[in-house]
C-alpha cells in the first residue's frame, strides 16, 4: 500500500509541476551501479488514453504497466520493494513510485526484457546515472535503439534525496541507544531545513559529500571500502552467495571471535585514552592464531567483515564532518539495505566519538536516490549533459 505524502517545505524539487515533459511510457529513471541497478518507476493513476496513439503503441503501454506493477519479483533476480512505495504528483499526474532492483550483472536479461515487452515503441531516451550508464550505453542504443541520457551520479543522488525529504514526512530517522537492544528506538528526524550536511553515500564503495544548499555540494571523500568489500569478502570466507544470506549469517555471529580486541591487548579498558576493553583493535586480528581460526564460525567471520566496513566507514564519516565543522551527517546507499545492525553500529560510532556532538541519520528509500534523481529529471531537466564526458 502506497504511503502518503506531505506539502513542500525548502527541498521542494522546483518547478517539478510547470511544463511537464512526459510522453506515453517514459516514466522510469535508472541507477546502473557497480553491484546493482536501480529503476523507479511512477505509475499514474489515470493513464492518459491519446486518440493520437496507434493501437499498438496502447497495447504496449497496457502491458508495460501490469508487469510492472502487478509483480514483486521479476526474472530470477529483480524484487520491487513493495514497502518503499509511495504516492507523489509528478507533472499533472498524481500516481505510485515503485521500487525496484536487480543485480547489475543480470542487465543482459533486462535489456531482452524490454525488447519482449516493447520499450523502444514507447521512448527513445531513458534518463540513466551511475557508472553502468556509460558502461551500458552501447548495448542500448544497438540492441534497444534507445539512447541513454546520462545524469551525473551526485547530482542525481542530492537531488533525489532532496525530493523525498520534501514529500515524506517518514522519510529520514535515527537511533536512540542504538547499542542496547531493548532500549534501542528508531525516531522520525526532522529534516525540513539541513544545511549543512554530511552525505555518505555507501554503495560498491563509498562517496561523501559536504551539502550546503539544494544544489551545492562538494565531494570530499570517500573510500573503496564499502558494500561490494562486504560482500566479496563474505563470499570468498563464508561461500554465501547473496547480500541477505551474508546479512544473516553477520547477524548471528560474534565479531570477537574473529576481531582482536583493546582488552585482548591491555587486559581491559586503555583508561588513559578513554579506549573500553569491548573496542576493536584489530579486525580479523585472531585469525592469526590457528586455534581461534580454527574455532570462528561462518557467521563469526561475517560478522567481522560487517564490523570492519561499517567502523572505517564511520570513522571516516566522522574525521570528514569534523574537518567539515559539521554535525549532521545523512547515510545513504544499498549497502543499508535491510541492514539495521550496520545503521546501529553507525549511529553509535559516530555518537560515541563525537561525544554526542554529531548525529547518524538515516533514509527509508537507501539506495534508490540516484534513480528518483534520474526519474526528476525526466520531469523537469536542470542539468546539461556534461556526464557525458
Amino acid at each position: 500500500m502506497a504511503k502518503s505524502v506531505r506539502g513542500s517545505s525548502d527541498l521542494t524539487d522546483d518547478h517539478l509541476n510547470e511544463h511537464p515533459v512526459i510522453t506515453p511510457f517514459t516514466w522510469f529513471g535508472l541507477d546502473v551501479g557497480g553491484s546493482l541497478t536501480k529503476l523507479v518507476y511512477f505509475e499514474p493513476e489515470n493513464i492518459p488514453d491519446d486518440d493520437d496513439q496507434s493501437s499498438e503503441i496502447k497495447k504496449a503501454i497496457r502491458i508495460i504497466h501490469k508487469y510492472l506493477s502487478g509483480n514483486t519479483a521479476y526474472g530470477d533476480s529483480g524484487v520491487r520493494d513493495t514497502h518503499l512505495e509511495i504516492k507523489t504528483q509528478l507533472g499533472e499526474y498524481t500516481g505510485s513510485m515503485h521500487f525496484i532492483r536487480f543485480p547489475t550483472a543480470a542487465m543482459p536479461a533486462f535489456i531482452e526484457l524490454a525488447k519482449s515487452k516493447n520499450f523502444p515503441l514507447l521512448a527513445t531516451t531513458i534518463c540513466a546515472t551511475g557508472g553502468g550508464a556509460h558502461k551500458f550505453s552501447n548495448e542500448y542504443e544497438t540492441q534497444l535503439k534507445m539512447k541513454l541520457r546520462k545524469i551525473d551520479e551526485l547530482s542525481s543522488l542530492i537531488r533525489g534525496i532532496h525530493y523525498m525529504e520534501s514529500i515524506n514526512h517518514n522519510e529520514s530517522f535515527y537511533f536512540t541507544s542504538p547499542t542496547i537492544k531493548e532500549k534501542c528506538q528508531k525516531l522520525n528526524y526532522n529534516f525540513v531545513h539541513p544545511y549543512p550536511y554530511l552525505c555518505v553515500n555507501m554503495g560498491s564503495g563509498v562517496s561523501i559529500l559536504a551539502v550546503t544548499g539544494p544544489k551545492t555540494f562538494t565531494r570530499i571523500g570517500g573510500t573503496s571500502i564499502g558494500g561490494a568489500t562486504f560482500l566479496g569478502l563474505c563470499c570468498a570466507l563464508t561461500g554465501c552467495n547473496s547480500f541477505e544470506e551474508a546479512l544473516e549469517l553477520a547477524s548471528q555471529g560474534d565479531n570477537a571471535k574473529c576481531d582482536k580486541l583493546v582488552s585482548d591487548i591491555y587486559g581491559g579498558d586503555y583508561k588513559k585514552f578513554g579506549l573500553p576493553g569491548h573496542l576493536v583493535a584489530s579486525s580479523f586480528g585472531h585469525m592469526m592464531d590457528p586455534e581461534k581460526s580454527k574455532a570462528a564460525s561462518r557467521a563469526d567471520l561475517a560478522r567481522s567483515c560487517l564490523a570492519m566496513v561499517t567502523y572505517n566507514i564511520s570513522s571516516l564519516a566522522r574525521l570528514n564532518a569534523e574537518k567539515q565543522g559539521i554535525e549532521n551527517v545523512v547515510f545513504v546507499g544499498n549497502f543499508l539495505r535491510k541492514n539495521t545492525l550496520s545503521m546501529r553500529l553507525i549511529a553509535h560510532a559516530m555518537n560515541y566519538w563525537s561525544n554526542g556532538s554529531m548525529k547518524a541519520i538515516f533514509l527509508e528509500h537507501e539506495g534508490y536516490f540516484g534513480a528518483i534523481g534520474s526519474l526528476l529529471e525526466l520531469i523537469n531537466p536542470q542539468y546539461d549533459d556534461t556526464s557525458e564526458s
